[in-house]
């Protein structure tokens, strides 16, 4: 078995899509793992769209994954892992993105370090991570479910994504369904459907991929995810204020992850690398780190 995933391949832009030079070429972004690259980055503007989304391609045989749960979602702490971030995990972090809606509206359920917090909902759109690291995206109940060795399950909706393409859902009128929207440009008046969204799914070889952009339908966010390679996919946190993809590249090997080293996948997200290492964070958050000796 390889020590690592085969990187992606370029995405072919959507032919609805405005001719933007280097969309679907992807870039390594931040620190190696065990010399290698980890994590993928690139743009493609979504078919009928005109604004680029970010896409991030992470390698889960380099890279471990853990949810850090904040006081506002889901609530019910303390816990273990919450903002900020601390040195001893700052020196193995690569990058960390956004979790789902606060639970009174996520549809679904939290299990972390051996306790429920909400109880989980069959066939919610679930983000699973395992006591090695390993992590997954599934249906609850059907491609995922509870075993001895799940430390974190994070429910979102139901899934964007399955057997390698957009669920009816997603491409359902009912977009209201994927969540309460901000305005055009506040969140004061009437939600539009074409808003800031992000989304993770996992590939048929195992790697986690990242979706966010300013102005996603549910059904361009599935798109999105699909041509970036997930065969199951899940709609994560929406609205301008609560999107974010980060990498940390320290100067040094093993050097901490800080706000000074960190950059977004998008350059317009509201959030950045400062926003895990603040203590006033209270909403759930995933980190990707770098796993003992790139193993």
């Amino acid at each position: 078995m390889p020590p690592h995933l085969a990187p992606p391949g370029t995405l072919a832009p959507f032919s609805t899509a405005p001719a933007i030079p280097g969309q679907g070429t992807w870039a390594p972004s931040g620190r190696p793992v065990g010399g290698e690259p980890a994590v993928f980055e690139t743009t493609l503007v979504p078919p009928g769209g005109s604004q680029p989304a970010g896409i991030a391609w992470m390698d889960t045989r380099l890279l471990s994954a853990r949810l850090y749960s904040g006081s506002i979602s889901p609530g019910g702490g303390p816990y273990p892992y919450t903002a900020p971030v601390q040195p001893a995990q700052a020196v193995s972090l690569v990058a960390a993105f956004n979790g789902g809606f606060k639970m009174a509206t996520a549809g679904g359920g939290y299990y972390t370090t051996g306790r429920t917090i909400v109880p989980l909902v069959t066939g919610a759109a679930s983000l699973v991570i395992y006591a090695d690291g390993s992590v997954t995206i599934g249906t609850w109940g059907a491609t995922v479910t509870m075993t001895p060795d799940v430390v974190s399950v994070r429910q979102n909706l139901v899934p964007l994504v399955a057997a390698g393409r957009p669920t009816p859902q997603a491409t359902s009128a009912d977009w209201l369904s994927w969540g309460a929207t901000c305005g055009v440009s506040t969140c004061t008046g009437p939600g539009v459907e074409n808003q800031w969204r992000s989304g993770a799914g996992v590939t048929a070889d195992g790697a986690l991929v990242y979706v966010t952009g300013p102005t996603l339908s549910p059904s361009q966010l599935a798109d999105l995810l699909v041509r970036a390679g997930a065969v199951r996919a899940m709609e994560l946190d929406i609205n301008p204020y609560w999107t974010v993809f980060v990498t940390y590249d320290p100067a040094t090997p093993n050097a901490p992850a800080t706000p000074t080293n960190g950059s977004k996948l998008l350059a317009s997200t509201v959030q950045g690398p400062g926003t895990f290492f603040d203590p006033a964070w209270a909403r759930d958050f995933i980190t990707m780190s770098a796993r003992t000796g790139g193993s």
